[in-house]
C-alpha cells in the first residue's frame, strides 16, 4: 500500500503540472487577440527548444516506452528496423521539410493548417482539398488518439489495479481539459516537459539496471532464455522475404514524417530561421537518444528480467524494470513518462483534428463570417467530440491494442500527405488537382492494402500507399494545365530565406 501511495503521489504531481500549464495559457489566451492563429499555432512564436521537444514528444507516443522495448525484449534485434526508419525519417524531415514548410506556409497567406496551406499554395478557392483532408484528419486522429487512451488504461490497470475503463475515462478528461483550456501553447509547453521526462526515464532505467547486474549477488527475475537469432538484425536469421519485408516495413515508418500533421505544424509554428536551426539540432539529437535508449531498454531487460514476461505482456518490460530498480516515488515519476508520452500525442491529435474541422470546413463552408472567438470556441467543442469518439474506439472490446492503432493512423497520414507535402515544396509544376489526386489515391491505396494485402505480403501499407500517391500526384499535375504566374511567383518567394 505504501508503494502504491508513493507512486500515486508522483503521478498526481505530474498531472497537477500539466493542468497548471493549461490554466496559465487559458488565462493568457483571454487577454490575447490572436484568435484561431494563437489557439491552433501559438501565434508562430515557438522557440527552438519547445518546438523541437514538442515535435518529438507528440511523435513518440507510449509506443516508444512500451511497444518498441517490449518487441526487442521478446523477439530481439530484428525489431530495430522501425527505429532505424524513424530516425532516418525525422532527420530528413527536419532538414528538407521543416524550413521550407515554415516559409511556404507564411507566404501562402499565413496558412495555419496543412489543408489550408495546400489550398493557398495553389491560389484557389475550391474547398475540395480542405474537405477531403479534414475528413482524413478526423478519421485517422480518432484512431490515433484511441491508442494513447488505451496506453493510459493499460498503465493504470497494471500498476495500480484500477479498472481499465475508469482509467481511460479519467485520462481522456485530463487530456481534454488542458487542450480545451490552453490550445497550441499549452500542448507545446506540456510536450516540452513530457519530452524531458521521457528522455530521463529511458536513460535512467538501463543505466541503473547495468550497474545492478554487475553486482556479485545479482540474479535475474526469471531464467534467461535467448531464442535463436535473438541478436541477429535479420529477424529470420537469413536474407529471405520475411527479413526483407521486416526491413522494408521498418524503414517505411520513416515516410510518415513527411505527412504527419501534428509534427508538420510544429515546424510551421517556429518563430524564426535562427530558432529553426536550433530546433533541427535539438529535435534530431532528442529523437536519436530516445530511439537508441528504447532499444537498449529491451536488450538490457532481456538480461535483467529474463523470461519473466511472456508473449502478450512484453510491453510492460520498462514498467517492470523501473519498479524493480527505483524507490516507489522515483519509480512513479519515471513511469509518468508513459503517461506523458500518451498524453503528449493525444493532445496534439485532438488539436489538429479540430483545427482541420474549424479552419477548413466550419468557417469556409458553414460560417464564412465567423469571428475569431467563434472559431476558437467551435474548435474547443470539436475537441470534446473527437475525444469522446476516440474513447469509444479505445473501449471497444475488438480494439487490437496500442501498436495496431498507431500503425494504421501513421500509415494513413504518411501515404496521403507525405508525397504531396514534398512535391509542394520542391516541384514548381505541381498543381492543385495533382495534390488532391495524391491525397485521395495515397489514402485509398493505403486502406485497401491494409484490408487485403498487408497480412499476406508482410509489407507495411504505408509503402505502396506513398508510392501510388506520389505517382498519382505527378501524373495528374502533368496532365493538368501549368500553374499560373501568381502560383509560380509564390513558389519562388517561398524558396527565399529570411
Amino acid at each position: 500500500m505504501g508503494n502504491n501511495f508513493a507512486e500515486i503521489l508522483a503521478f498526481a504531481l505530474y498531472l497537477v503540472l500539466v493542468l497548471t500549464v493549461g490554466i496559465v495559457f487559458f488565462v493568457k489566451g483571454r487577454k490575447s487577440a490572436g484568435g484561431d492563429k494563437d489557439y491552433f499555432l501559438g501565434g508562430r512564436q515557438m522557440n527552438g527548444w519547445v518546438a523541437a521537444l514538442s515535435a518529438g514528444a507528440s511523435d513518440m507516443s507510449a509506443w516508444v516506452l512500451m511497444g518498441l522495448p517490449g518487441s526487442i525484449y521478446l523477439y530481439g534485434m530484428g525489431q530495430v528496423w522501425i527505429s532505424v526508419g524513424l530516425l532516418i525519417g525525422t532527420i530528413l524531415a527536419w532538414v528538407f521539410v521543416a524550413p521550407g514548410l515554415r516559409r511556404f506556409s507564411i507566404k501562402a497567406d499565413d496558412a495555419i493548417t496543412i489543408p489550408q496551406y495546400l489550398t493557398r499554395r495553389f491560389k484557389v478557392d475550391n474547398p475540395a482539398l480542405q474537405i477531403v483532408s479534414a475528413i482524413i484528419f478526423i478519421v485517422a486522429y480518432c484512431v490515433y488518439a484511441a491508442s494513447s487512451i488505451v496506453a493510459c488504461g493499460d498503465l493504470f490497470n497494471t500498476i495500480f489495479g484500477w479498472d481499465k475503463t475508469v482509467a481511460m475515462v479519467g485520462a481522456t478528461c485530463i487530456i481534454l481539459l488542458y487542450t480545451f483550456l490552453g490550445g497550441f501553447n499549452a500542448v507545446c509547453w506540456t510536450d516540452f516537459f513530457q519530452g524531458m521526462l521521457m528522455l530521463a526515464a529511458l536513460m535512467a532505467a538501463p543505466i541503473v539496471a547495468v550497474c545492478v547486474m554487475n553486482a556479485a549477488d545479482f540474479a535475474p527475475m526469471a531464467a534467461v532464455v535467448t531464442p535463436d537469432n535473438y541478436y541477429n538484425i535479420l529477424s529470420s536469421g537469413k536474407f529471405d522475404w520475411g527479413s526483407i519485408s521486416d526491413i522494408l516495413s521498418g524503414l517505411g515508418w520513416g515516410l510518415g514524417y513527411f505527412g504527419m500533421p501534428h509534427i508538420l505544424v510544429r515546424y510551421m509554428s517556429i518563430k524564426s530561421e535562427k530558432e529553426m536551426k536550433k530546433s533541427q539540432r535539438v529535435g534530431i539529437a532528442w529523437t536519436t537518444i530516445i530511439l537508441a535508449m528504447a532499444s537498449v531498454v529491451g536488450l538490457v531487460g532481456h538480461k535483467f528480467v529474463g523470461t519473466y514476461l511472456a508473449e502478450g505482456s512484453q510491453s510492460m518490460i520498462f514498467v517492470t524494470m523501473v519498479r524493480q530498480l527505483f524507490p516507489a516515488f522515483i519509480a512513479g515519476l519515471l513511469l509518468s513518462a508513459i503517461l506523458a508520452a500518451s498524453m503528449s500525442t493525444a493532445d496534439s491529435q485532438l488539436l489538429l483534428s479540430t483545427s482541420a474541422f474549424t479552419s477548413d470546413v466550419y468557417k469556409p463552408i458553414f460560417r464564412k463570417k465567423a469571428s475569431d472567438k467563434e472559431i476558437t470556441w467551435a474548435g474547443r467543442i470539436m475537441v470534446a467530440v473527437i475525444a469522446v469518439i476516440a474513447l469509444m474506439i479505445a473501449m471497444n472490446p475488438n480494439c487490437k491494442g496500442i501498436m495496431a492503432l498507431v500503425e494504421c493512423a501513421w500509415a494513413a497520414f504518411g501515404a496521403a500527405f507525405g508525397p504531396v507535402i514534398l512535391l509542394s515544396l520542391y516541384w514548381k509544376r505541381f498543381t492543385y488537382k495533382g495534390a488532391l489526386a495524391g491525397i485521395i489515391v495515397g489514402f485509398g491505396v493505403d486502406a485497401l492494402w491494409y484490408a487485403f494485402l498487408s497480412t499476406s505480403t508482410g509489407l507495411y501499407e504505408i509503402i505502396p500507399g506513398f508510392i501510388c500517391g506520389a505517382i498519382a500526384a505527378v501524373v495528374v499535375s502533368l496532365i493538368d494545365k501549368k500553374p499560373s504566374e501568381e502560383v509560380l511567383a509564390l513558389f519562388e518567394e517561398g524558396k527565399k530565406t529570411e
